[in-house]
Formats: structure tokens, sequence, C-alpha cells
């Protein structure tokens, strides 16, 4: 029986040592095929050092591929602690170089990192500096490539591109909206060493870094210049608080050119405050808009057929009162006698309450949210507010009436555009946007194409059309003919808004706005001015405003060679305009008859005979006192 146990002990053993040599066979297997991967990963990490390379961002161009945020390289500084034999020496070599403090450079060398960056000191480094590093010819003391963010326009569309950290983070506008696309994937350069972190001598393996992606706005770097160029003039003219333009193409939501003044230089974020740098006034100021906002009135009462412009008549005393509270119109005495075209082109503030109250407090509201108002545009920006409106339940007679005329409702520049676009683009809504595109920096293969995203019609063709006509009568016979320009028709409406504070309205204080298009009869562009309280000028935004887009849109007409089309609608001139006149076509006439046509101009000719067979120019609509010369026949 004892005999039996033992042996029965004996198998037991024998089978258990088999069975854990079993196991271990299998668990050699397991490691060497199944998990040889990961071990040699684990062994590369304890005796190998990677050494990071930053990659550039992805390049940020306009609609034509013109670069307006781009990459220059740099150098950066970075160490290895167990690599630097001398470290006081070290230490003290770079702090002369690098101009920074002993103690803090010696304590980057002593710390316990495999690899450690001088920062921020050693970040992008200057030429001068990185050689003096690099002669020093210390171990453990690494030069590697940096890409640095380089915006060559310097101050022009600052705050929709934004501008990035030292890390090359995205900080504000494009940059940081878009920065996981910008931002590429980073590569290193991966070295060997002992137990200790001493270079072996074994060859290095580069892993490259790949570029962000690339992506095209919708802003036009030409547009654009002549919208910051303008912007400077009114800051050296006037000395406003603040200043934007915006230029939309109404048939897409494509936005052409934004910029406001303060603004910043990129490059240099550092030396400006985060009002200055963070605030994108298109889209964040918010402010009573004025009588720029009647066309949203205008459009909502001929889209539901509450007035006809040409046989309505109204007559302005020069105030209305609603309830308990007098309207007055801007001009001392009213108009009159007038027509709703009248009232339109005088900017007739009690003529548009009496369209405010033929809509009612639910018809306008509602036409409110139609044409975005209350809500954020949706723009591919960072930072949008979304104005103030009143409740509807709040509203009572005097607020319709208010709002009517632009007064009590705070909007956007972006909100604002978009529904003037709407008015005037057949009724289409249509979400603004800035990217065009998105595109992979090496291939060039399109990840992303932007398209006009549309939101429903607001009013109809028929309507839209007529306030297209009315808009232009306002710019050749109202409040904005400042904006008028010969031989193109041009429409628009003028804005002169009271500001407020502590919830009274400011003496002497306005933002004075003017939004013009162009063609009137089928708009490309709408441009939009604002400026914030200029100084030492009557404070009229057909007076301060108007000239500044008048001057972008002839820009405009020069940059896209818009070929002259006269406007149906002469303008009526003052003793103080600069006068123009149609100038007729003298050709096949005798030199004394065309004499008497052209007699509002100078008159040069050559040749020797009675009839006129040339003439040049060949304008419609010539300046009073202009040269016209006439070939006669031989």
């Amino acid at each position: 029986m004892f005999h039996y146990t033992i042996q029965k002990r004996i198998k037991f053993v024998l089978y258990l040592i088999i069975l854990i040599f079993i196991i271990i066979i299998f668990r050699i297997f397991y490691i060497q095929v199944f998990s040889k991967n990961k071990l040699d990963d684990l062994a590369n990490n304890l005796w190998s050092r990677n050494l990071p390379i930053l990659a550039d961002r992805g390049n940020i161009t306009d609609r034509n591929g013109v670069i307006l945020a781009g990459n220059i390289t740099t150098t950066s500084l970075i160490v290895v602690p167990v690599q630097i034999k001398n470290k006081e020496e070290v230490a003290e070599n770079l702090a002369k170089i690098l101009e920074t403090d002993y103690l803090n450079i010696y304590s980057h060398l002593t710390k316990h990192t495999s690899v450690e960056r001088i920062h921020p000191e050693g970040r992008r480094l200057s030429y001068e500096k990185a050689e003096a590093i690099n002669k020093l010819n210390y171990d453990g003391v690494y030069l590697l490539k940096e890409s640095k963010r380089y915006y060559p326009y310097d101050n022009v569309l600052s705050h929709v591109l934004g501008y990035v950290g030292i890390d090359n983070q995205g900080l504000s506008g494009i940059e940081l909206e878009y920065d996981n696309y910008l931002k590429g994937s980073d590569g290193k350069i991966k070295y060997y060493s002992d137990g200790k972190g001493l270079r072996l001598n074994l060859s290095e393996v580069y892993d490259e870094p790949v570029a962000g992606n690339n992506i095209a706005l919708t802003i036009d770097i030409n547009i654009q210049n002549v919208a910051e160029r303008e912007l400077d003039n009114v800051m050296t003219k006037y000395n406003p608080e603040n200043a934007l333009v915006l230029v939309m193409d109404p048939n897409t939501g494509e936005i052409i050119a934004m910029a406001s003044r303060p603004n910043f230089n990129p490059n240099n974020y550092q030396n400006y405050d985060l009002e200055t740098i963070n605030r994108n006034l298109p889209i964040w100021m918010s402010y009573e808009p004025g009588s720029t906002f009647k066309i949203i009135t205008l459009a909502s009462a001929i889209n539901e057929n509450k007035v006809n412009l040409f046989e309505d008549k109204f007559y302005d005393n020069g105030s209305i009162t609603v309830e308990n509270a007098r309207i007055k119109c801007w001009k001392s005495g009213g108009h009159g006698a007038e027509s709703f075209l009248n009232v339109v082109e005088n900017s007739c503030n009690p003529g548009f309450v009496v369209l405010g109250q033929r809509l009612g407090t639910d018809l306008l509201y509602s036409y409110l949210e139609k044409f975005g108002f209350g809500t954020k545009t949706g723009i591919d920006l960072n930072g949008e507010s979304k104005g103030i409106m009143f409740k509807k339940e709040n509203m009572g007679p005097v607020e319709t009436a208010t709002t009517a005329f632009g007064q009590g409702i705070s909007v956007t520049p972006i909100q604002q555009v978009r529904g003037v676009s709407a008015a005037i683009n057949g009724g289409k809504l249509y979400t603004p946007y800035i990217v065009k595109s998105i595109s992979e920096s090496q291939t060039n293969e399109m990840i992303v194409l932007n398209q006009p995203k549309f939101n429903g019609s607001v009013i109809t063709e028929e309507t839209s059309s007529l306030v297209r006509y009315a808009l232009e009568s306002v710019v050749a016979n109202g409040t904005g003919k400042n904006a008028y320009i010969e031989n193109y028709r041009v429409g628009g409406k003028t804005g002169t808004a009271q500001k407020v504070k502590d919830g009274r309205y400011m003496v002497g204080n306005y933002i004075l706005s003017f939004v013009g298009f162009l063609p009137a009869d089928k708009p490309d562009y709408v441009v939009y001015v604002a400026i914030n309280n200029p100084k030492g000028v009557t404070q009229y935004g057909g007076t301060v405003s108007a000239p500044v887009a008048k001057n972008i849109m002839l820009s405009i007409i020069d940059y896209k060679n818009y070929k002259e089309e006269p406007s149906e609608k002469s303008r009526e001139y003052t003793w103080l305009d600069e006068k123009y006149y149609y100038l007729p076509n003298v050709i096949g006439m005798n030199l004394s008859d065309a004499k008497k046509t052209l007699k509002n101009f100078k008159i040069e000719y050559a040749g020797e005979g009675a009839n006129i067979i040339a003439q040049e120019p060949n304008s419609i609509w010539v300046k009073e006192g202009s040269i016209v010369k006439l070939l006669l026949d031989d």
C-alpha cells in the first residue's frame, strides 16, 4: 500500500512537470509569434530616443490660390540631458547665445527626461543664434527644423485668418475653427542609446512629418485689399471707435471680403490685447441697424401686397404718434406729400411706421424670422453673435413701429448682409460661408468642397425686383446719392443708427452705415460699410459711409471689368454735385449742329471738312466740361 502511494505521487509530479513544460513551451511560442511586435516596441523604447519634428500647417489661400497663411522654416533647440557631459559649461554658453538666465538653462539640462525642449527661449531661433549653437558642437545638444506660421499680408484679413500659438495650435479664426484639418502629423528622428542614455553608433530612422491640409477661402484678396485700404482711409480721416466692411455674393452666400478696425498683425499677435484680436466685428458686433433695416420691412410689405410703391400716397408732416410715443422724421417739418417710392428714397421714418402697422406685429415678426434675424447665420467662423430681438409677446404697437425702421432690434453685420441679399437676389436665403474647399497638401486631392446652402425662399422674384428698383432709386434720387456711379447701375440704402448706453440713446453718437449692391438689376456683390462714431463730420450714413461703399464698388467694377450700363434713373443734381450729362453720338452731323448738341462740353476737332466722322469719348455719361474730340472729314 505504501509503495503504491509513492508511485502515485511520482506520477503526479511527473504529469505536473510535463504540464509546466507544455505551458512554458506554449508561452514561449505565444511570445515569439503573437507578441513579437509588442515586445520589439517595448525593447526599442528602452534604448531608442525620438527627436520630434513638427509638421507644417496647411496653407490658407484665397479663392484664386494666393497664399494668405503659409509657413517659414525656423530652428528649435532640444537637449538630451544624459548625453551632456559638462552641464555648467553648456548652460553658460547657451544662456549667452539665447540671452537668458544661466539657472533657467541649467534647470533644463539637469532634468531627468529623455528629451528636453528649451522653451520658449530655444524656439524659432534666428539664423545667427542657430549657427552659434551649432558651432559649439556639444554632445546632447540638437538643432531641429521647426515650422513657423507666416502671414505675408500682415494685418490683412487678420480676424478671419486668426493666429496660432508657439506650438502651431490654432487659437482664433480659421486657424482655430479648422485646426484639425490644418495641423498635420509630426515626424521624428529616432536614434539609439545604451542603458545610460549615451548615443550608440547605429543608423538613425527618419519619420517624415506630414503637412496639414490646405484650405481655400471664398475671399478674393484683390477686393479684400480694397476693403482694407478704404478702412485705413476711414480711420485716418474720421478716427471712429471702430469700422467694418463686408462684401458677399448674394447669390451663394460666399464671403468675398471681411475687414474691421481695429485689427492686428497675426505674425506678432503677442503685441495686442485679447479684445482686439478676438473680436471679428462683422460677425460679433451687435447694434441697432437703423435705416438699412428698412429694406426688410419694405420687402415684407411688398410681398404681402400691403403697399403699392407708385400709387399709394403718404403725407409726412415730420412725425407720427403711436400710442403716447411721437416718432420723428429725420427731416424737420417732414417731406410733405409723397408716394411710397419717395418714402423709400427719403428714408422717411413715419412712412415706414405705416408699413409696419399695415403688416402688423405677427406678420412683421414672422418675416424677421424668415430673413434669419434673432439667430446665428451659421457662418463657418467662431465668435458669431445672434443679435437681439423683442420677444413677440412683448411687442406692442410702439415696438412694432420702431422695429419697422430699424430701431429697438439689434443685429450683426453678417445678419444684415444676409437679409439684404435675400431681398435683392430673388428672395433666396443662403447660409454665409468663407471656406470654399479643403485639399490634401501632397496630392492636392479634394477632401471637402463646400456648396451654397439654400435655406428657402423668403419673398417672390417679383417682390425682389421691386425692392431692387426702389433701392436703385434711393441711390439715384434719395439719401444714397453719394454712392451713385455714372454709367453703372447701383442700388443701396443708408443707415444712421443712434447708439444706446445705459438704456438711453446717446446724443451725437451714431453708427453710420450703407449697404449697396451692383449691378442693380442682377446683383453680383453686396457691399456693407459701418462706421462707429466718426469725428469731425456731420453724422449721416449717406455722407460718411456711402462714399466708402462707392469707392469699393468702383474698384470692383474696374477689377471685374464691368461694361458700362447706364441706369434708367438719371441722377437729380444739386449745385454742390459734380454734374454728368448724357453724351450723344454726333457722328454724321455737321460741325455747327454738333457744337449746339455738345454745349455742356469742351470741343476739340481736327480736319478741314464740315461733317463729323468720329468722336471720342464714347461713354454714355460724361462729366460736365469734359473734352470731346471730333474728327471732321477732309
